[in-house]
């Protein structure tokens, strides 16, 4: 749209230009052979001369100035009424060159202000009317009655086209402010499409990244809780072997050490393919708490006891595989840190949730001098936290020097889907 106006532009600029040369010319041409119609002596023909170089002079010249085509300024008001004067005089000689006067209807607007249009058209008519009257200047009262009717319907139909021609200029002029616009909202609207999209690159870019860092947490804390915890079991094994002067002792121990090996290498598999725990391949997960409990009891020689409170439920891998993990890190720590004498787990399943309790007797600690988490992820107490949060749930520890421990994690029952 925008090329077709300009286009249109384009053309009227190349009419506007050479429209009075041809004009000019065609009207040369005829006063030829009607120079002795209209009664043209040798003076008159030196006049039309110098009229005619005078017109070509004026329009070579107005080629000539920059910005013609800007809109009306002193210059053209200059070039319209110098152009019209040589188009009077010359139709004052020879009424044929009404032809070259008849410009000054398509340059008044182009050319003159709006004040002085008016004042071009009215001139430009009276030419028009004193030609088409028989020629200027008017003789008797028949043909100035003629040049009268003649003028005033001319300046009628003047007065209509130019009104056509105003509205029609507007309308051009809302049209390309329309265009305007719409140029202005395609660039705003490719400028938010680019933006979009980069924002969208960064987007994927940061999700890979969170993946990635997110999937290196969960193999670290996997990785802790399977081959940390094994390594600490057969280290406490194997001292154990290295302090015993009995040799059935020892070989138990070293089986004990060896089973603990093969299980945290099982886990360790396992993590890596993100599988579920060992202990839940075959069992729910209240039997897996109760063989860990019983295996970790008799592995530390600690009294242990699992408890199992409400209806037990099919839970969703992702759950039982948190709550078992949660389970084992908090016997590790026992075995580490607390010196109990006495521990006890207890699964309860409500109606909306399921908690579970690691409760023991042994030195407790102060949760306030605990380091803060990390934000990494974390291990031993953030890592069980880390855990519960994953699924939504909320893990809370209570504890005081010389009152033992009591680990709580609290997560949404999901059940199964299967």
């Amino acid at each position: 749209m925008a090329q077709d106006v300009a286009g249109v532009e384009q053309r009227w600029a190349v009419i506007n230009h050479r429209a009075p040369y041809w004009l000019l010319v065609v009207a040369a041409v005829l006063a030829v052979p009607t120079a002795g119609l209209v009664g043209m002596g040798p003076g008159d023909w030196y006049a039309v001369g110098g009229l005619v170089a005078a017109g070509l002079v004026l329009q070579a010249w107005w080629g000539t100035v920059p910005g013609t085509q800007r809109g009306p300024s002193a210059t053209s008001i200059c070039y319209y009424t110098v152009r019209w004067v040589i188009a009077f005089a010359l139709t004052w000689i020879n009424l044929f060159f009404c032809f070259y006067a008849f410009t000054g209807y398509f340059g008044a607007r182009r050319l003159l202000p709006r004040p002085l249009r008016s004042v071009g058209l009215f001139a430009t008519a009276v030419t028009m009317a004193g030609a088409q009257s028989g020629g200027m200047p008017p003789h008797g009262g028949t043909q100035w009655l003629l040049f009268g009717a003649i003028l005033a319907i001319t300046l009628v139909l003047v007065a209509v086209f130019d009104r056509l021609a105003a509205t029609e200029d507007e309308r051009a002029r809302v049209q390309a402010e329309t265009i305007a616009e719409l140029g202005r909202t395609n660039t705003a609207l490719q400028q938010a499409l680019d933006e979009n999209a980069a924002l969208h690159a960064q987007l994927l870019v940061q999700a890979r990244e969170a993946g990635v860092a997110d999937e290196r947490r969960r193999l670290a804390a996997e990785i802790h809780d399977t081959i940390a915890q094994g390594l600490t079991g057969i280290i406490a094994q194997l001292q154990v072997v290295a302090n015993t002067p009995d040799p059935a002792a020892a070989r138990e121990h070293l089986g004990r050490a060896a089973d603990l090996a093969r299980h945290s290498l099982g886990e360790a598999r396992r993590s890596v393919q993100n599988l579920a725990p060992v202990a839940l391949v075959d069992d729910g997960l209240p039997e897996a708490l109760k063989k860990t409990v019983a295996e970790w009891g008799e592995r530390t020689g600690v009294r242990a006891e699992f408890t199992l409170t409400g209806t037990a439920e099919q839970l969703h891998d992702e759950v039982s595989a948190t709550l078992l993990r949660i389970a084992q890190e908090a016997l590790s720590n026992a075995a580490r840190h607390a010196a109990a004498s006495r521990v006890g787990v207890t699964l309860s399943f409500m109606d909306e949730e399921v908690t579970l309790d690691i409760r023991d007797d042994g030195h407790g600690f102060d949760p306030v001098a605990v380091p803060e988490r990390t934000g990494t992820g974390g291990f031993g107490l953030d890592g069980m936290r880390a855990r519960a949060e994953r699924i939504a749930g909320a893990l809370t520890v209570e504890s005081e020097p010389g009152q033992g421990t009591a680990v709580s994690a609290r997560v949404p029952l999901v059940r199964h889907d299967r």
